[in-house]
């Protein structure tokens, strides 16, 4: 998760994701939104209703959802923290992966405080990405990079490292048994979580066009949601053939933020 206005990354031409009407290309979110728009994620990953297609012809003749949310609590946030990767563990624990050159670094943080309970510093040749748990293991990808991490929750101790068959390593999560990537393009990919192989992979469609730009994943009851970069966006796929199931439309929490004085 996270904006990644500090990066300057390849653009692959695209018809944009549509919700009712085209879904405005945004700026990135500041600092200053990231602790609301992450709670609102948060939220949103544990309660919507599910749905399931069975392949792209027929997804068209299905009714796509298009959902809202209320925020229901927010949550204090290291603004200084370049948040792309989070996990909520329960018992008030929050495991995040932060980006930005000189600053990335996976975190133990206290979800109702926001205080920080442990950190493991990355090389500043690094730049941090996704994040998921996993067989009690933290399994971290990097930008730009086909490296990633993986580390020991109790402690943040790297203990293992591994390389990934992805383009670029922007998002990661779990079913419970594979992992679920993104590297910013169309795909989702499902690797093994032992050998780091890609099993399957699914371009992710909507009325027919690739969704691009899928960045940060969390794995919901059967779905893949995935945040759209650059736009306000969070879309549901279907991780069995790529279709999207559903969208969930965050324009009313930017202006929100925007009228809360929050620019």
């Amino acid at each position: 998760m996270g904006t990644k206005s500090l990066k300057r990354r390849a653009r692959e031409s695209q018809n944009p994701p549509m919700a009712a009407a085209d879904p405005p290309r945004r700026k990135p979110l500041s600092y200053a939104k990231a602790s609301v728009v992450l709670s609102a994620f948060l939220v949103v990953s544990v309660i919507a209703p599910l749905v399931l297609s069975s392949n792209k012809f027929r997804a068209f003749q299905r009714r796509v959802s298009y959902e809202t949310i209320t925020v229901v609590n927010v949550f204090p946030h290291d603004p200084e923290a370049f948040t792309q990767g989070l996990v909520y563990n329960g018992n008030d624990t929050l495991f995040e992966s932060t980006g930005l050159y000189g600053k990335s670094s996976v975190r133990k943080v206290a979800l109702h405080t926001g205080k920080l309970e442990d950190v493991q510093k990355m090389d500043s040749s690094l730049f941090g990405e996704g994040l998921t748990l996993l067989n009690n293991r933290l399994f971290q990808v990097t930008w730009l990079q086909k490296a990633g991490f993986i580390y020991n929750p109790k402690n943040l101790r790297k203990i293992g490292t591994f390389n990934h068959d992805m383009k670029d390593g922007w998002g990661l999560a779990t079913d419970g048994t594979l992992l679920f990537g993104s590297d910013g393009s169309s795909t989702l990919y499902q690797i093994d979580p032992q050998t780091f192989k890609v099993v399957s992979k699914q371009v992710v469609y909507y009325k027919g066009h690739q969704v691009h730009n899928l960045n940060e994943l969390e794995y919901i009851n059967g779905e893949v949601w995935a945040n759209v970069f650059m736009t306000d966006c969070i879309v549901r796929i279907s991780p069995h053939d790529g279709n999207v199931l559903g969208w969930i439309l965050l324009q009313n929490l930017r202006k929100e933020l925007i009228e809360a004085g929050n620019n």
